[in-house]
């Protein structure tokens, strides 16, 4: 009766822990917040780095995901649908862009707020977008002397 009573007590720790959890990831993937943000789209030229969840941030700050990315078999871009954050509101000459955290850092997906009044609403398509850079070709570029400038030969007598 004793190891009985003391099965159960630790499946419902158990039990409590993996429910806690649960509750744990889906606040942290905003899965729990109902419709706090609306969608906005974009179309990039490459979205390596990019995928679903990805951080979108402003300032330096998460206001959003990346909630869906998918080819456009027309254009041959990456077509991004992102969700914000409802109390960010951006004007319509916006600016997203891919970003790094640095040479080794992970990407995230940048917003820049243009200066106009008009403001972008829900299902809006933001127009000016840069695509992911991509490291590796700089680097080639860099050691290879790119166009021929101050790396190459300079210096004549």
């Amino acid at each position: 009766m004793a190891y009985e009573r003391a099965e159960i007590l630790a499946g419902a720790a158990i039990l409590a822990v993996a429910v806690g959890f649960t509750v744990y990831a889906g606040l942290g993937a905003d899965l729990m917040q109902g419709t706090d943000s609306y969608p906005l789209t974009a179309s990039f030229r490459s979205v390596e780095g990019v995928s679903v969840g990805t951080d979108v941030r402003l300032a330096g700050v998460k206001v959003g995901t990346v909630t869906e990315l998918k080819l456009n078999p027309e254009t041959y871009f990456a077509d991004a649908v992102i969700s914000v954050r409802n109390d960010v509101v951006l004007p319509i000459d916006s600016t997203i862009l891919v970003s790094s955290e640095g040479l080794l850092g992970g990407t995230f997906v940048e917003l820049q707020p243009g200066g106009m009044p008009d403001v972008l609403v829900a299902g809006d398509e933001i127009e000016d977008t840069q695509g992911a850079v991509s490291v590796i070709s700089l680097l080639m570029k860099f050691a290879g002397g790119g166009d021929g400038g101050a790396a190459s030969g300079s210096a004549t007598p």
